[in-house]
């Protein structure tokens, strides 16, 4: 596989990854004094890696490409899972040809399922761990887009939230609703903040995006059970909708997130319109065109 992305966004995954692990975390001596930056030296890892300390510096910088064998080393050394392994080759331009593990997937409960059909006159997402989408109703379709265009690992409401340009640009505060959502993933990331799928997404956005950074290291934390949101759809123009997450009481992480406008608002009026088209079209098929 070839990577577009240059050594430079190699660089700062490597930078991105070993800021997320400590000293103890891959077998190495807690230190005796207070360290001014949290993570890794890059002299530490390039010790596990059994490189030299100016090939790793050079590496993170940019300026050299790494072989299929130091990235394997690289690899372990950073803790790297499966997933985060294929991001480093994929960065690297360099093909990973070892077997690949199945996870098994996120399997909507059909309580969920049920209530999620019953919800015609207004747009609903099933919502599992790490923010991933796991199933949308017609209406959440026609407000946003057809998930179904992306790839099952891709569709995460976070995710498509900072990369995706249409879904971000929809969004009037933008700002405000992906503080939020990042605070939604920290708090849930308290329950197991070594899950490798919740390590791949925090580092890959690490890299993609500057204000994730910054946002996501300062430790803000909101279950995002409710709220209001501003968007401007391209075909009914500006609405104002309540968001409301309900939890599934099993402890799957699964949530059902409903969208809804104050009764006989202008966003109820174009609400009503996007929902009324919905019905019997393709999912998505009244979103942008990509």
């Amino acid at each position: 596989m070839t990577s577009t992305s240059g050594p430079g966004e190699l660089g700062a995954f490597l930078k991105a990854r070993r800021a997320q692990l400590a000293p103890q975390d891959v077998g190495l001596p807690e230190p005796d004094s207070r360290r001014r930056v949290a993570g890794l030296r890059r002299e530490e890892v390039a010790q596990l890696a059994a490189i030299s300390v100016d090939y790793y510096i050079r590496l993170e910088q940019g300026r050299v490409r790494a072989s299929a064998s130091v990235l394997a080393t690289l690899a372990r050394a950073l803790r790297l899972d499966d997933d985060q392994q294929r991001y480093l080759y994929q960065l690297a331009g360099k093909t990973d040809a070892r077997p690949r593990r199945r996870r098994p997937a996120q399997r909507v409960r059909p309580a969920m399922r049920r209530l999620l059909d019953q919800l015609t006159a207004t747009p609903a997402i099933v919502l599992g761990k790490r923010l991933d989408i796991l199933e949308w109703n017609a209406g959440a379709a026609a407000l946003y887009t057809d998930f179904s265009q992306f790839p099952e690992d891709r569709r995460n409401y976070l995710y498509l939230l900072f990369t995706d340009p249409i879904i971000r640009s929809m969004h009037l505060e933008w700002e405000h609703d992906a503080r939020d959502a990042v605070a939604a993933l920290r708090m849930e990331s308290a329950a197991d903040s070594s899950e490798p799928e919740l390590a791949r997404l925090v580092g890959e956005l690490s890299v993609r995006d500057a204000d994730f950074r910054t946002w996501w290291a300062e430790h803000r934390v909101n279950d995002a059970a409710y709220g209001t949101k501003r968007y401007r759809h391209r075909l009914v123009g500006d609405l104002t909708l309540d968001c409301d997450t309900w939890s599934s009481p099993d402890g799957s992480g699964q949530r059902l997130m409903v969208l809804t406008a104050e009764p006989g608002s202008p966003s109820d009026d174009a609400l009503r319109i996007l929902t009324s088209w919905a019905p019997g079209q393709p999912s998505g098929s009244l979103s942008p065109a990509r």
